[in-house]
């Protein structure tokens, strides 16, 4: 029997064709989606950047950045920094709360361009 491209599985040209279904990559922690079920952060008490950077909405490079400065509450777990959901929600809802006085006087821009200033 002479075996043509075809049925070798290849294209008209003569190129190598997978026949099967090209398959979607797993998420981490294999096909079950790990050891925790629902968003990422909901149980964790103790994240890590990756985590943290999510969980915040910002990127990991932000996060080393504001770690640097002291900026975040974050602690070094061996040579990892890590970060303490409750630590998060607090200092979060801290910097919030010094925002909202901030906010309710006019910015020196936005007065400046009424002409009030």
């Amino acid at each position: 029997m002479l075996r043509t491209p075809k049925a070798l599985g290849a294209d008209i040209e003569g190129e190598a064709v997978s026949r099967e279904k090209p398959r979607r990559p797993e998420p981490r922690g294999g096909a079950t989606g790990g050891r925790h079920k629902g968003t990422m952060a909901d149980s964790r008490e103790v994240m890590n950047i990756r985590q943290a950077s999510q969980y915040l909405g910002v990127s990991p490079d932000t996060l080393y950045k504001y770690v640097g400065e002291q900026k975040i509450p974050a602690f070094k777990l061996g040579n990892r920094w890590r970060f303490k959901k409750s630590r998060l929600d607090q200092w979060m809802e801290e910097k919030s709360s010094q925002m909202e006085p901030a906010m309710k006087r006019k910015p020196k821009a936005a007065a400046k361009a009424a002409g009030t200033q």
